[in-house]
């Protein structure tokens, strides 16, 4: 068998650099986390690129393997797939470039074609080798931190951008921070970025063992436990967290936000424009502290958030926003 290329899911494990075998695997023994060995099909296109365990991205072509793992995504803007519609053929898809394998079963017009593969066979130990199967014992820690919680009316409407300046206000101020996104599809490079802006560490759902976190919500309320332990033992000051695509899809971001309630301090909507922050507000009943995304992208959009919602906006890309932003921080965190 040629060298396979490895994606982000598979960051947490010990495949890439120790033996394995692969197997076919019958159907009813398949699940999600499932590490599988996949070829390549098709004529590559703009989508046929993988992100690798360093967050980077590589082009791949036709007959090349990659190994990614089982999974469901939902969203939104680009598509919806999972491992559970993949036929008898094997075909499949690349759901996302971080190796979220399944069969794509509704897909934007907008997008390019997805990256097409066809299921090779199940990474072996003996057994099939999951993603779980890599999760460190962490002992129990409640987590007695700030939050500044991002969440968003969308996928795409600027959480991990805003994100991202607000690890670097805060890292500037002199907190040490941590990153974390607690909910999604997996993509690794959004979170290397904050740790680029200076969190001393950063965390997601694959730390624990999920592919995304559409998953059922038993299973997500524990594996997010296991996270805020991590999130704990790592000895910072503030937690900067994404839940990722909005609370009101199938990503258990409602579950999320109920779990660290306690711990906000500041909830950042990242709206993609001011009407949706009127939609979000009534789903919840809370005002954010602040919007970002594109609904501040203009005066005109700042004024309009504050005449239906009577909520500040901020671009954050301005510099002049930024002295605003680490005044709301300091006030907001220095209350906790």
């Amino acid at each position: 068998m040629k060298k396979p290329f490895f994606t982000t899911v598979t960051r947490i494990s010990d495949i890439e650099s120790h033996d394995f075998n692969v197997e076919a695997l019958p159907r009813d023994q398949w699940g999600a986390g499932d590490y599988v060995l996949c070829e390549v099909r098709g004529r590559p296109g703009p989508l046929y690129q993988i992100e690798r365990p360093s967050g980077r991205m590589c082009m791949v072509f036709d007959s090349d393997l990659v190994v990614g793992a089982l999974g469901t995504r939902a969203a939104t803007l680009e598509g919806v797939g999972s491992w559970r519609d993949v036929g008898d053929d094997g075909a499949m898809h690349a759901l996302t470039g971080a190796g979220l394998f399944g069969k794509m079963t509704s897909v934007s017009p907008l997008l390019p074609p997805l990256m097409d593969l066809k299921y090779v066979g199940h990474v072996m130990r003996g057994q099939k080798v999951k993603m779980m199967d890599f999760v460190p014992e962490v002992p129990s820690k409640p987590l007695d931190i700030p939050v500044v919680l991002l969440i968003g009316t969308s996928m795409s409407s600027g959480k991990t951008a805003s994100g991202r300046v607000i690890v670097h206000e805060l890292t500037q101020l002199g907190f040490k921070v941590v990153g974390a996104k607690l909910t999604g599809a997996a993509r690794y490079r959004d979170m290397l970025s904050w740790r680029d802006a200076g969190a001393v560490s950063v965390f997601d759902f694959v730390d624990v063992g999920l592919p995304s976190t559409v998953c059922p919500p038993e299973e997500f309320r524990a594996d997010l436990t296991t996270l805020l332990s991590m999130i704990s033992h790592a000895g910072a000051d503030v937690v900067v967290a994404e839940a990722g695509a909005s609370p009101l899809e199938p990503y258990n971001g409602s579950i999320a936000m109920e779990m660290i309630a306690d711990n906000v301090r500041v909830l950042v909507l990242c709206a993609s424009d001011p009407y949706a922050v009127m939609g979000v507000e009534h789903a919840f009943g809370r005002k954010p502290e602040l919007v970002c995304g594109p609904a501040s992208n203009t005066d005109a959009a700042i004024d309009l958030v504050g005449k239906l919602c009577d909520v500040p906006a901020l671009n954050l890309l301005r510099r002049r926003s930024r002295p605003v932003l680490r005044d709301l921080l300091l006030k907001r965190l220095k209350a906790a």
